[in-house]
């Protein structure tokens, strides 16, 4: 597996396929890789030439410095995970420095309300965080095709719309989320859960299902207060947010209309670690 840490080195060895037939897909992570991370690699592989995975810690997605300092890293055991692909796959470990020189800044972008509600409401400018870095990582590795997980699913609508308003060439794949056995979603910040926690977060998919199960049946706001009443009633865990949007504007609405695809989303904390999940309903 070839190793780049310099944007310089990793150009040069991708320059040699600039005049080929070769597609290069990129897998963008910040580490602490787990099985949803290995299933866009593996997709990547399949579908690209040369798969660019690349491992960076973005501070300026972070609006706490708090949570930045605890998001868990552990290079080696990425490292030994991606190890396995042999040279299927280049790896980009850059640091900061190399993707943001001196001057660690996050850029503004216009993203039409898809970073309003959800996580946009509650995370201030870490939309903006994230595209400072996409667009930096696209700019550097030229891929043809970029994989994301619909885990975070306003994050990749927000990255669609981004692409689309710059006319890059640049194909985004949805990649559907993985799970564990009792349907949590797979994500770096699980690993700071016990087990007592994990079964605790379960509640989450539970009420996306719910959801999902119910969708045709009630009033998406019979659906909402169902939900958040359960929850009031379940010790270890916090409910952030509940709705029920469209995937396309992602603006949460309590009314259905013909030929409109849905999705709940949730936000929850347990023992103070956040995650969120979501899932289609039509």
């Amino acid at each position: 597996m070839l190793t780049f840490r310099s944007i310089s080195a990793l150009t040069k060895y991708l320059d040699k396929f600039s005049d080929s037939e070769a597609k290069i897909g990129f897998v963008p992570t910040m580490g602490s890789l787990h099985e949803g991370h290995i299933s866009l690699v593996d997709k990547s592989i399949r579908k690209s030439t040369i798969t660019v995975v690349s491992i960076f810690l973005n501070p300026t997605q972070f609006n706490d410095f708090k949570d930045l300092k605890e998001y868990p890293v552990d290079h080696n055991a990425d490292f030994r995970t991606l190890k396995v692909y042999d040279d299927q796959l280049i790896l980009f470990t850059p640091e900061i420095k190399e993707i943001y020189g001196n001057n660690v800044k996050t850029k503004k972008f216009s993203f039409s309300g898809l970073d309003k509600y959800m996580e946009g409401s509650s995370r201030g400018n870490h939309f903006n965080g994230v595209i400072t870095v996409v667009e930096r990582l696209f700019e550097i590795v030229k891929p043809d095709y970029a994989f994301f997980g619909e885990k975070d699913f306003q994050q990749l609508r927000i990255i669609e719309l981004f692409v689309k308003d710059r006319s890059l060439s640049i194909k985004i794949i949805r990649c559907k989320t993985k799970r564990s056995c009792d349907g949590l979603a797979l994500s770096s910040r699980n690993k700071k859960l016990n087990n007592s926690s994990k079964k605790i977060a379960s509640n989450l998919y539970k009420a996306l299902r719910f959801a999902r199960d119910n969708f045709n049946s009630l009033e998406i706001s019979e659906i909402i207060s169902n939900i958040e009443k359960k929850f009031q009633k379940i010790s270890g865990i916090s409910l952030e947010y509940f709705l029920i949007a469209d995937e396309s504007k992602l603006h949460p609405t309590n009314r259905k209309s013909k030929g409109i695809k849905y999705r709940a989303f949730i936000a929850a904390k347990i023992n103070n670690i956040r995650l969120i999940d979501n899932i289609n309903l039509n």
